[in-house]
């Protein structure tokens, strides 16, 4: 459909719209002064009562000669002439008394009379001639609004693109490259929002996901970036597939179908909901709904519940997303323990945002690194927060008891990965030592064929197998 300049349209609002218009009809003040005459007077008439009464009581004074007249209004009477009962045999022939008081006769003329008609319905009928001005101008558009939606809609494309263009221009922003293989590269990538209010210089990073690398597992300390590196990856992305520069140094993306993000906490008490369960909700959507073309963002998965179900639930998305899905994937988390999947799920890799301490005072990198981090730093991010410092000490205090306990119970020969020691959860069981004896039970469970067993025969082995162990212990 052409575009229309709707220069009719456009010279009727002018004339008929107030400049600036009341929010709502019923207030009225949205017509335009001197677009409808009948509307004018009924204005004029609702907001200039005081005028017009003064000047009947200064020209009935001069044709009575009574200096004492004046006008009056009250809700029972309405609008009347007031003279003093010694001055009431002067008054014209048109008066018509209206009222006797104790010490003065009031009357009304025709004029008086007239104008508090008018007067009294006014606003009634100043609101109900606005409202059917209104409706004739909405009739009027009703024949056009194909054209206007037209027209409507390439204004807000021409307004959006113009602000992307400028923002590019004005924060060099690049274009990116698309490709057919499976990619997502970026070099001095930044997040546009941060960047803009941050009170100090934004860090860019880079990202690096092919085939051979699909997930990374980030680590390092609360306030350190990890959500802001994972965020800015999404907007790149985004900004990217509808049409945009981005704010990176360079970007190659290949094709994703749809970015999924499980990022912060949030309840639905309302709907009967923890946050625990809000999560393993969001989680359970994107596992049961990514593909291998996605971008997944999680954050912080399984902090809601015991350490070991919350490590146990991490672990296993993880590997979920790299073996079974192959997705593009940020797994942020506090559970060092999962930087030791890179090696047992291929396409893994760990990278870490550092901080390090200066005196008392810790300083965030904000740079990603290769490899897992070493520190998590949650004491001195609590102390910066302004928990109290007799807390923060018998944490700290806390803090060196576990850690000893845990270097006591550490195999002498499992070398200096403190923040990389795999739980029993996720060690394999030992292999058997060559040239051990087989019990009893063993030895008959490896002379069974399982494929021919019947279930009753199954049922049997189970119940003899279980009176021997019983005998055993």
């Amino acid at each position: 459909m052409p575009l229309s300049g709707h220069d009719e349209t456009h010279a009727l609002l002018e004339r008929a719209i107030a400049a600036e218009p009341s929010h709502f009809l019923r207030d009225g003040d949205v017509m335009a002064p001197g677009f409808d005459t009948a509307l004018d007077e009924l204005r004029r008439i609702s907001t200039h009562t005081d005028e017009f009464l003064v000047d009947l009581e200064r020209r009935e004074r001069e044709r009575t000669g009574i200096a004492s007249l004046r006008l009056g209004f009250n809700r029972v009477q309405g609008f009347f002439i007031e003279i003093a009962r010694s001055q009431a045999e002067h008054v014209p022939k048109d008066y018509i008394r209206r009222q006797t008081v104790k010490s003065a006769e009031r009357f009304i003329t025709a004029e008086l009379k007239g104008f508090e008609d008018r007067v009294l319905g006014a606003r009634e009928k100043s609101l109900a001639r606005e409202r059917e001005l209104y409706e004739e101008i909405l009739t009027a558009l009703g024949a056009q609004v194909t054209s206007l939606q037209a027209t409507a809609a390439a204004l807000a494309q021409i307004d959006a693109l113009a602000s992307l263009a400028g923002r590019a221009a004005a924060l060099e922003w690049v274009r990116p490259e698309f490709v057919e293989e499976p990619v997502l590269s970026i070099s001095g990538g930044r997040h546009p929002v941060v960047e803009r209010l941050a009170g100090q210089p934004f860090v860019p990073n880079d990202l690096e996901l092919h085939a051979g690398r699909r997930m990374l597992v980030i680590t390092g300390p609360n306030m350190g970036g990890k959500s802001t590196y994972m965020r800015q990856t999404a907007l790149i992305a985004i900004l990217a597939y509808i049409g945009s520069f981005v704010p990176a140094a360079a970007a190659r993306i290949g094709p994703l179908d749809r970015i999924f993000t499980r990022i912060g906490a949030a309840d639905d008490l309302a709907g009967g909901r923890s946050t625990f369960m809000v999560e393993m909700t969001e989680t359970a959507n994107i596992l049961h709904s990514a593909t291998a073309r996605s971008l997944v963002l999680m954050d912080e998965i399984g902090r809601g519940t015991s350490t070991f179900d919350g490590l146990s639930l991490a672990w296993a998305t993880a590997r979920y997303l790299a073996c079974r899905i192959g997705c593009f994937a940020l797994f942020a988390t506090h559970y060092f323990e999962l930087t030791a999947l890179p090696r047992e799920a291929e396409g893994c890799a760990n990278v870490h945002l550092d901080a390090t301490e200066h005196g008392e005072q810790l300083v965030f990198l904000h740079a990603v690194k290769d490899g897992p981090a070493n520190r998590s730093y949650g004491l001195q991010v609590a102390a910066l927060a302004g928990v109290p410092r007799e807390v923060i000490g018998e944490a700290r205090a806390r803090l060196e008891a576990l850690e000893a306990e845990r270097d006591g119970r550490r195999s002498p020969t499992a070398g200096p990965a403190a923040v990389q020691a795999e739980l029993p959860l996720f060690a394999p069981s030992p292999a058997p030592r060559a040239g051990a004896p087989i019990s009893a039970i063993e030895a008959e469970l490896a002379a069974v064929d399982a494929d021919a067993l019947s279930p009753r025969a199954a049922l049997e082995l189970v119940y003899r197998l279980r009176e021997k162990l019983s005998a055993r212990d």
